[in-house]
């Protein structure tokens, strides 16, 4: 008797001989005992999951003698016949060699005639979407209204390119790849019909190679009985297909964990000089990854995973090497690179690239955790962006008392009014922003302008604290602002000329509504929020007032009083005063000089770049 292949030797015969699909084999089932049998079905896929076979047996179950039914007989004619396709009632149809129209012409024409001895006339078609538009268009009438004693089974594995008006013609069945324990468990079963000794190493390492599909175990297998004998071992499984043993797998996934560059471009080098497939290599490796993400994120549950002995032992072990946020790069890492793998000209290159950086993505920090450590150092100073020594000496903070030392923190804000850069001159009312504003607007803040020690500035203090606790962000820049007025609903805040910058960044939707908020906790539910250029007046919200500045004007001498009855002259105009000179600039030495810096320097082994005032 001619040899028969092992994938045709044990193809199955019936319904309850099909492996993993289960979902598709039981819906058949119910629908010919409940007589609920459609005229047309799509079996979609990957390769060698059953999509063919099913199509088979479903029509032995049609045409079998005394059916439809799924317990037909084995010695039953008609199902041999269909078994060694010799039956004319069973049409196999390959569309990609019967793609044309012409071809579907002659299949509408063969559809009206009746069966010569079975119950229907059953046609299968394979790899329906070879077919051209026009040879679907020339079907659709027909599988729509076929006769009652046609049917249609389609097979594809690309069902997205099947036309949409012939897809809701159809009942559809999506088979799944069968899984690893499955076809181990099959595997062994042939091997033990066929007397062949196979290690449980050398099943495993099939099962891997097959990617789900129960054919290409089957005839991996085969060829390996050709090759080994009645003794198949997993080296021989490794030195036939180019695979990776599972145990040199494992060690170079604990190299990238350890963070062993060296040691992991050597296994790598030893895999590539024994004639290992790279390409198979890194999706294997992707797979570790994959399996140890969910493996710490599901808390040791291994029932999401596919896992032989020896891995699901060495999880435990690797998931304590790395966080769930690490895992994630390194598999950003390795996914990038296969995508890149195929039209690389070397892919050892790439691969060690991939597995460098994969070291480095283990331990890397988030921008995001970043931003949040660094909010985290500006809330314990106080919620105030440090501020460098200048070349004269130390600087006062925003919020601290004249003269603290750089670097100290305040255990909690101090109650009293807090600190505002030092006013120009005492009749430097304001000087309103190049934004719209009037003379007549210009007029109205200067006579409601607070009053050093108005209740205003009880509110503003207030008003900073409560900030500060939700937002220390939007606190470091408000330290600068000062209370202009509250007018017709309106609180109106300023910022000096050197701060006007300031303006364009907190005066957004998101601060407007923190502060409403804050200001209706504060008993003030009705406010709006308004930001102006404005100088604040001399001597109001100062916690410590600045030394002593010579007046311009000229004394008058005390020997000459003024005559009784005539008004005291006014001091010169404030704009014959010069303005204070500007700040010298930070130099980078300076601002690196500052403890909290040097602490976020050394956090983030970052370095100073720049240094703005």
């Amino acid at each position: 008797m001619a040899y028969q292949v092992i994938a045709r030797k044990y193809r199955p015969q019936r319904f309850s001989d099909v492996v993993g699909q289960e979902h598709v084999t039981q819906t058949l089932t119910n629908a010919i005992a409940r007589n609920r049998i459609a005229h047309s079905y799509l079996f979609c896929g990957p390769r060698g999951t059953g999509k063919t076979t099913i199509a088979r047996i479903f029509a032995k179950c049609l045409n079998c003698t005394g059916g439809p039914k799924v317990d037909f007989s084995d010695d039953d004619p008609r199902c041999r016949e269909i078994a060694e396709g010799r039956s004319l009632d069973v049409l196999e149809i390959d569309a990609a060699s019967n793609r044309g129209i012409d071809e579907i012409r002659g299949l509408r024409e063969t559809v009206r005639y009746a069966p010569a001895s079975s119950k229907f006339r059953v046609y299968i078609i394979d790899e329906v979407h070879m077919l051209t538009k026009e040879a679907f268009n020339a079907l659709l009438k027909t599988l729509e209204e076929p006769p009652e004693h046609v049917k249609f089974m389609f097979a594809t594995t690309e069902p997205e390119k099947v036309l949409p008006t012939i897809l809701s013609r159809c009942q559809r069945f999506d088979l799944r790849r069968i899984p690893t324990r499955l076809i181990i468990k099959h595997l062994a079963h042939i091997a033990a019909a066929e007397k062949v000794s196979i290690d449980e190493p050398a099943l495993y390492a099939i099962a891997r190679g097959a990617e789900g599909g129960m054919r290409d175990a089957e005839s991996t297998l085969d060829q390996l009985i050709s090759f080994c004998g009645n003794r198949v071992e997993e080296s021989d499984v490794l030195s036939m297909f180019g695979l990776t043993a599972q145990q040199q797998l494992l060690d170079l996934a604990q190299a990238v964990l350890q963070g062993q560059a060296e040691a992991a471009l050597r296994k790598l080098n030893e895999l590539a000089a024994n004639g290992k497939d790279l390409g198979r290599l890194l999706s294997d490796l992707l797979n570790h990854f994959r399996n140890l993400l969910v493996f710490q994120v599901s808390k040791g549950d291994t029932s999401m995973l596919e896992l032989s002995e020896a891995e699901a032992s060495c999880l435990a072990g690797q998931s304590r090497l790395a966080t769930a946020d690490g895992l994630t790069r390194i598999l950003e890492v390795f996914g990038d690179t296969e995508t890149r793998l195929r039209e690389a000209s070397s892919k050892k290159i790439l691969l060690e690239i991939a597995l460098l950086k994969a070291i480095e993505a283990r331990t890397a920090t988030s921008v995001d955790t970043v931003l949040e450590k660094l909010e985290q150092l500006r809330a314990g100073n106080g919620g105030v962006a440090p501020v460098p020594e200048s070349a004269s000496g130390p600087a006062t903070r925003p919020g601290s008392p004249s003269g603290s030392v750089p670097g100290t923190t305040q255990a909690a804000p101090p109650p009293s009014p807090v600190a505002v850069p030092a006013p120009r001159t005492a009749a430097a009312a304001q000087s309103v922003s190049p934004a719209p504003a009037s003379a007549a607007e210009a007029g109205a803040l200067a006579e409601t302008a607070p009053a050093p020690g108005s209740g205003l500035d009880r509110l503003w203090e207030q008003l900073l604290e409560s900030v500060g606790r939700a937002s220390p962000f939007t606190r470091s820049y408000l330290l600068e602002a000062h209370p202009v007025s509250i007018s017709k609903g309106v609180l109106t805040i300023g910022f000096p000329s050197e701060f006007a910058d300031h303006i364009a960044l907190v005066d957004n939707p998101r601060n407007h509504a923190l502060l409403q908020n804050k200001l209706s906790e504060l008993g003030h539910p009705s406010l709006h929020i308004k930001f102006v250029q404005a100088d604040p007046l001399e001597g109001s919200r100062q916690a410590a007032p600045p030394p002593p500045e010579p007046a311009p004007m000229a004394r008058s001498t005390p020997a000459t009083p003024p005559a009784k009855g005539v008004a005291a002259k006014a001091a010169p105009a404030p704009s014959a005063k010069p303005k204070p000179a500007a700040p010298p600039p930070i130099s980078k030495e300076e601002f690196k000089n500052d403890p909290l810096i040097r602490q976020a320097l050394e956090m983030f082994k970052g370095q100073v770049v720049d240094a703005r005032g």
